[in-house]
Order: C-alpha cells, then sequence, then structure tokens
C-alpha cells in the first residue's frame, strides 16, 4: 500500500486562512499549526464553519506593566494571555517567562493545547500566555514582582471555572505560589480559599499534587510503552539519544534508563556527547552543573551538531525549544522514530523531510500531555478537597496516556496519514461532535 503522506497544506485551508487574515508564507508558529490542524479537519470531514472557528483564538490579551527593579528604577514589561478555545471548558495552558517570546509563538502553543486537551478528553480548552524577561538575569526578588505584578495585570482575565494557568518554561513551584498567592490577595476574604485551582503546578504545600512535577516524563513512559510495539520495540535495550537536556529532557533521560534503555547521545546548547556503552544521566547532569558543559563526561566523546543527529539510534527524542528541527537537520536524522517532548520543536519544511525520508514522528500533542493530565488532576484535588495518592495519580496519567495513544492509532490507520496528521485528527473530531452537539451561537 503506498504510504499516505500529510494533506496539502495548501489547499482548501488555504481560503480558510485567507478569509480569517493568516499567512500561510509567514513561517510563524500559529500560522504553521492552524495549517496543520486544518489539513487533519479536511481528512475528517468538518465542517467549514467549524474549521474557522477552531483556527482562530477567542481572546488575545496583551498587557503592558512597570516593575520596581533592586536599582530603584521602574522597567515596563509585556505580558499575554492568549486563549485559543474554551468549546470543551475552562481555558488551560500554561505562563512563561522567558526573553524570546511572541504573541505568533503563544498563539501556536495555545491551539496546541486544545488539541491536547481534546485528544486527551481532558475539560479543558486551550490557552498560553507569559512574560517577556530573562529569569536569569533578574534577582529573586525582581522576579517576585514581574510574576506578581502580572498576576494583578490579568486577575480579571482568569479564574478557576475559567481559565487556570500552569507552568511552563521559566515557571517553577515557586513562581507559581507567587502568582497563585497574587490571584488568591485580589478575592473577598470568604472566597479566597476557594482560588487554590486558580493555578496549577503549585508547590505540594500550598494545594500541589505529588507527582505533578514529574507527569511529562511518567506520562511519556507510559504511552512509549504502548507505542512501541508498533515500531517492533520495546524499552528494554532501547537506544536513544536526546536534544535538549533541561529540567524536562534529564528527567525523561533518567525515566528511561530506569527502564532499562541506553542513552547513546546528548545535546544541547553547551554541546554534544556520544558514548557507544551508554551515558549516565547523572553524570551528565553532573557535569552541567560543575562547570556549566557536557563535555568531559567519563567514557564519552565530544560531537558536532550534525554528528549527534547523524549517529544511529532506535529513538530520537526533542526537548529542546520551539522549531529546533530545522530542514537540514531532518536531513541529518538516522533514527527511525522520533519523539517530541517540545511544545512545538518541529517545522513545516522539516516536518515534511522526516516523512519523505520515511521517518515516524510521535508529536508533542501526545507526548508531553503528561502534564495537563497531572495538571487536570491537581485542579480536581483542589476543587474536591480529596487528595490523590501518588499510586492513584500515576495510573490515571498511565490510563490517559494509553487511551489517547490508541485514539491516535486508530485514527492513523481510518485516514491512513502520517501520526501528527493522525492526533490532530482524532482531537479535531471530538472537537467537531462537541460543536455539532452544541450548535454556535447565536
Amino acid at each position: 500500500m503506498k504510504r499516505a503522506g500529510p494533506p496539502d497544506p495548501v489547499r482548501h485551508q488555504s481560503t480558510i486562512m485567507e478569509a480569517l487574515g493568516i499567512s500561510p508564507a509567514g513561517g510563524g508558529l500559529y500560522s504553521q499549526v492552524v495549517q496543520r490542524m486544518l489539513s487533519a479537519a479536511e481528512v475528517v470531514g468538518l465542517e467549514n464553519d467549524y474549521q474557522m472557528i477552531l483556527a482562530r483564538p477567542k481572546n488575545e490579551i496583551v498587557v503592558h506593566f512597570p516593575v520596581l527593579m533592586d536599582d530603584g528604577d521602574h522597567r515596563m514589561f509585556t505580558g499575554y494571555r492568549i486563549q485559543h478555545n474554551d468549546a470543551l471548558g475552562p481555558f488551560k495552558g500554561g505562563l512563561r517567562f522567558a526573553p524570546l517570546m511572541s504573541q505568533d509563538d503563544l498563539g501556536g502553543l495555545a491551539l496546541l493545547m486544545m488539541l491536547k486537551c481534546a485528544l486527551l478528553r481532558l475539560p479543558f480548552g486551550g490557552a498560553a500566555g507569559g512574560v517577556i524577561c530573562d529569569p536569569h538575569v533578574l534577582s529573586r526578588d525582581e522576579l517576585k514582582r514581574v510574576v506578581r505584578r502580572f498576576a494583578t495585570a490579568i486577575a480579571h482575565h482568569i479564574g478557576p471555572d475559567y481559565d487556570i494557568p500552569g507552568p511552563d518554561v521559566g515557571a517553577d513551584t515557586q513562581v507559581m505560589a507567587w502568582f497563585s498567592d497574587t490571584a488568591a490577595q485580589l478575592t473577598p476574604d470568604r472566597s479566597r480559599q476557594g482560588m487554590r485551582p486558580i493555578v496549577t503546578g503549585k508547590p505540594v504545600e500550598l494545594g500541589g499534587a505529588a507527582g505533578r512535577d514529574i507527569a511529562v516524563g511518567t506520562g511519556f513512559i507510559h504511552m512509549l510503552r504502548d507505542a512501541l510495539p508498533d515500531f517492533n520495540q520495546k524499552l528494554a535495550g532501547l537506544r536513544f539519544s536526546i536534544c535538549g537536556f533541561g529540567l524536562v529532557g534529564s528527567q525523561v533521560a533518567r525515566l528511561l534508563t530506569a527502564e532499562g534503555a541506553i542513552m547513546v547521545g546528548v545535546l544541547d546548547r553547551r554541546g554534544g556527547i556520544v558514548s557507544d556503552a551508554g551515558i549516565e544521566p547523572e553524570a551528565a547532569r553532573e557535569r552541567i552543573r560543575i562547570d556549566g558543559a557536557l563535555h568531559g563526561v567519563p567514557g564519552t566523546k565530544t560531537v558536532t551538531d550534525e554528528e549527534f543527529f547523524r549517529r544511529p539510534v532506535d529513538l530520537l527524542v526533542i526537548a529542546a525549544g520551539e522549531q529546533i528541527m530545522t530542514r537540514e537537520r531532518a536531513e541529518w536524522v538516522e533514527a527511525p522514530l522520533v519523539a517530541e517532548l517540545a511544545h512545538a520543536p518541529w517545522t513545516a519544511d522539516s516536518d515534511d523531510v522526516l516523512f519523505q525520508r520515511g521517518v515516524d514522528v510521535l508529536p508533542s500533542v501526545l507526548c508531553n500531555a503528561g502534564a495537563v493530565v497531572g495538571s487536570f488532576l491537581e485542579w480536581t484535588q483542589n476543587r474536591t478537597y480529596i487528595p490523590w495518592s501518588p499510586v492513584e495519580f500515576d495510573r490515571q496519567i498511565e490510563q490517559s496516556m494509553v487511551l489517547a495513544s490508541r485514539r491516535m492509532k486508530l485514527a492513523k490507520m481510518r485516514f491512513e496519514c502520517d501520526w501528527r496528521t493522525a492526533a490532530y485528527a482524532a482531537a479535531v473530531e471530538h472537537l467537531g461532535r462537541v460543536y455539532a452537539l452544541r450548535g454556535v451561537f447565536p
């Protein structure tokens, strides 16, 4: 049987994008995700009206606010909250505190979150937001003031039943604690305790769920265990390399090696290393902690970007930033299977190249979905005041990830398409049924 590829992104959906004023030639993350979403919508036969609704964010909030710096001067900051769609439930999505951020990027991430929640069948819509800043150059007090001032600026646009932010790049449990406390202080005393579910990713002491901090990794392992038999692979003995070795990348490396997989390559902004005998994740993290670089890990050798990607492995994990997989790197990839842990590490041309070369790509909309499942569990814990045990928390994540994986597999068989289109199709088809039942007001 001839292998079916992604539907032509210029065909019918170009008319919809033109009607909405979205340029397919812009190359930005938002337009790329819209194109692939509309391709999946064509595959499932979604009505044009619904396609247009799903392609545009419902609200785009931009705020500018001053923050007092340690030197006594005030500095202006810009923050965003993109609320894409709430057909399934309250908006849900991460907050970023990063220097490289745009409204277009956040629009793409909000759309991806909508698709992710639909694929997982979670009662959430999609959103994304954050502040343009560099937490690494801000003092702790300066970052705290930025977070609190941003929370104040968007407080009337969020809420436990309307929009529930969670952590993303540059936002740890401490950041979410500051944000949550600020939102609570803006609420009348009698309702203040009911504000716990306004954000997720909080410290356990403030209502966070035990296990939420590693939900990305545990969710990925559960999904991968279910998916690998389709590629005649299993976790034990799997040889993998990982691009991006920050918090998520190193976490997943530890979990994979604990399952018997062997890490043979690591690449991030500090360089790349490889070893046929395997690399211990903790040794790599320790080397980074000591001198901020990967080189020097015992038993490894330093490699270039090209050498890293050209190295044959069973699985290549992409845990770096958005659009890190360029066309050139896609040409270098020697792994038969790629898994996207980063939110949107692909570009349209790299996606096409990998497909044409026969490389299977498990999309981020599923691979990193453990985080939003964990956030859902934290949200329900805060609303019911009944905590999840660690065992039950993990069981719920496993169930959600495996069922979503199987929805994607079923869509791939039904529509004879690539994995990304299959995941998006399973999500869009669910959203289409919801709109068909609800109708469009008025």
